[in-house]
């Protein structure tokens, strides 16, 4: 009698037997600790195999993309296995029976095996309904040194079969398919799984979290890019505190503080620069200046973005009077706001700080002139900051701390945040851009993107609109419903303006990703001004107008932040309102710049019907109006 096929007997499982002979295992020429330093952002080996099992419907792929991307985002590399993609390619000749399940798991217990390997994190979705396949598949890993993690996604059967979105439930239940698991075949639950997620009543991000907290607890993702729920505030919440350390300042010697390093103060303690804990040392300032990062605490294998110095200056006087102190008090016009704890002063070599973050030592750099009227010396320090910075000017309510920011959107649902700085007013444009961005956030599955519309509050030049009036103008804006209040929230970002261009720029996304944003629009030119020197360069700018989107995609450090471009927008002439500019018609379209629109406001001429709301340029044009008489 002939041999019956494979599978005639589908109760009796088979054990795959080495076949090919003469085969002798090749080492290769990389270690896996070589592999680990070179690969991925995140250096240090990783590799490992996340292996997650349960019925059909349960949330296997669900859970395993959504891992594959918060990795990948963080800079280590990840690769999903799922059990449909792999029938379709590697294993589309092995039906359903037992012996070919097995051979299905021993297939993709090594493959997985092979990318752990090269140091990626494998995370492989299949029902595998049997505990022999899935311990063969940990001991395949176990065999090569590499790790191993058993989830089992435990979801009840009757939630799994209200999401058959396959239709797979309904044709065991009548018959159709055959040996169908959790139906008319036996799931084997898992007996010592490394972890159990059940996803009933659970987000995906919620049930990937539990994935992530283990990961964490195994070393392979470091600390340092951990979600961290609450970031720490440098200022006190109970007002016991803050008497403690009002009485302890008065104790200190003190060392007057400028207006825009009280704003650097503020920026520190609500955490928008953290991990930064105070005004930088040395070896903090030098990391700023020559790598744009900052090491994470103990985790020497990954750096945090931050690419502008956040530094106190200090006299030869202060220097001298101050360098023994275990601990100074910072005043701002002869009242106490912190305190500065074990000062490290350093000799601050103005020309090189400049050429680094500006690349110019031009003095007529607005905010290089300011670093060369500071003293000869930098003083770095943890900061214990007495009280919350508060600028009682009627805006208040609307500087919300990154604590805060994470609170409302977490209060809104919201599945992505968006953030679009400015330091001018918005006109239609701008407005277009949040609309299409919003509208691109859905069709790619987002339930609710909200926008974070957040313009620069700090220190600005003397020629660029105050806060006061963008503030009004940017909520006639909203009340107008050009963008929708339900879905947008609008707060200050407390950050001086540096005018750095592509090093600047990787501060203001990096701060809004300390926020809880995970997407940031960048437009042209971001944080750049003409060149001092208008001869300087062909087109008078100091910077390139395309190269602060450009190496914000190149960033190391803003892993979880995806850099969404800017279209540029003009007048289109044809439509009589701001449209996505067009280049094969470039003459139906109008580039309104900053000028023309200065002078038309001046003037109290209009502009174009449909280029800003009529509200909001009405408070533009009453401030330049006025700005003779002020």
């Amino acid at each position: 009698m002939p041999n019956p096929p494979i599978g005639f007997y589908p109760h009796i499982k088979r054990r795959c037997l080495q076949v090919a002979t003469n085969v002798t295992e090749q080492k290769h020429h990389v270690t896996r600790e070589t592999r680990g330093k070179n690969l991925g952002l995140c250096r240090g080996f990783r590799g490992c195999t996340v292996w997650l099992t349960g019925l059909s419907g349960a949330g296997k792929t669900s859970i395993a993309f959504e891992l594959e991307a918060y990795l990948v985002s963080r800079g280590i590399p990840a690769y999903g296995l799922d059990g449909d993609n792999i029938r379709t390619g590697l294993n589309k000749n092995l039906s359903f029976t037992p012996a070919d399940r097995e051979e299905n798991i021993r297939r993709v217990g090594e493959v997985a095996k092979l990318f752990a390997d090269s140091g990626v994190v494998a995370i492989c979705s299949f029902v595998s309904p049997f505990a022999d396949d899935r311990e063969m598949a940990r001991k395949i890993h176990k065999d090569a040194g590499l790790k191993f993690y058993e989830i089992f996604v435990d979801t009840p059967l009757d939630v799994c079969e209200t999401r058959d979105v396959k239709g797979l439930y309904k044709k065991a239940r009548e018959g159709v398919i055959k040996g169908f698991t959790g139906i008319t075949q036996e799931y084997e639950r898992p007996q010592h799984p490394e972890l159990v997620v059940n996803t009933d009543g659970y987000t995906v991000r919620e049930s990937t979290q539990l994935l992530v907290t283990l990961l964490e607890q195994e070393g392979i993702i470091p600390r340092s890019l951990r979600d961290v729920d609450q970031l720490p505030e440098l200022y006190p919440s109970e007002a016991s505190e803050a008497d403690a350390l009002r009485h302890e300042a008065k104790s200190l010697q003190a060392l007057e503080i400028s207006t825009v390093e009280l704003q650097w103060v503020q920026v520190l303690s609500e955490g928008w620069a953290y991990p930064l804990r105070g005004f930088m040392r040395e070896d903090e300032y030098l990391q700023t200046l020559h790598f744009n990062t900052l090491q994470s605490g103990l985790d020497v294998s990954y750096r945090e973005n931050h690419s502008v110095p956040i530094v106190l200056s200090a006299s030869a006087e202060d220097k001298q009077r101050l360098e023994d102190a275990s601990a100074l008090t910072l005043n701002y016009e002869g009242q106490a706001v912190a305190i500065l704890r074990r000062p490290e002063f350093y000799y601050q070599r103005k020309e090189e700080r400049l050429a680094r973050q500006f690349g110019t030592s031009n003095p007529q750099h607005p905010y290089s002139k300011q670093v060369l009227e500071s003293g000869e010396y930098l003083v770095g320090g943890e900061l214990a900051v007495i009280e919350r910075i508060r600028w009682r000017d009627g805006l208040d309510q609307y500087r919300l701390t990154p604590n805060e920011l994470r609170s409302r959107f977490k209060e809104l649902n919201a599945d992505a945040i968006f953030a679009f700085q400015l330091r001018n007013p918005i006109h239609n444009g701008h407005a277009l851009l949040m609309q299409d961005t919003k509208r691109q956030l859905l069709e790619r599955g987002f339930k609710q993107p909200v926008l974070l519309l957040h313009p620069l509050g700090g220190w600005t030049k003397d020629d660029d609109v105050p806060l006061q009036v963008r503030m009004a103008q940017h909520q006639a804006v909203l009340d107008a419903g050009v963008l929708r209040r339900e879905d947008t929230v609008l707060a200050i970002f407390p950050s001086p303006m540096m005018y750095a261009g592509p090093t600047e720029v990787q501060w203001h996304a990096k701060a809004r990703m300390n926020a809880g944003a995970n997407f940031y629009i960048v437009g042209r030119d971001p944080a750049g001004m003409p060149h001092p020197d208008k001869q300087a360069y062909p087109d008078g700018n100091l910077y390139d107008a395309t190269h602060g989107a450009r190496v914000l995609k190149m960033a190391q450090g803003l892993d979880s932040m995806e850099i969404l471009p800017f279209r540029v927008a003009a007048y289109d002439k044809t439509a009589s309102r701001m449209a996505f500019f067009e280049p094969q018609r470039k003459d139906d379209f109008d580039f309104i710049s900053g000028t023309k629109m200065r002078t038309l406001a001046k003037t109290g001429a209009s502009p174009p019907d449909g280029f800003m709301e009529p509200q909001a340029w009405k408070i533009l044009a009453t401030y330049y109006q006025n700005l003779p008489q002020a």
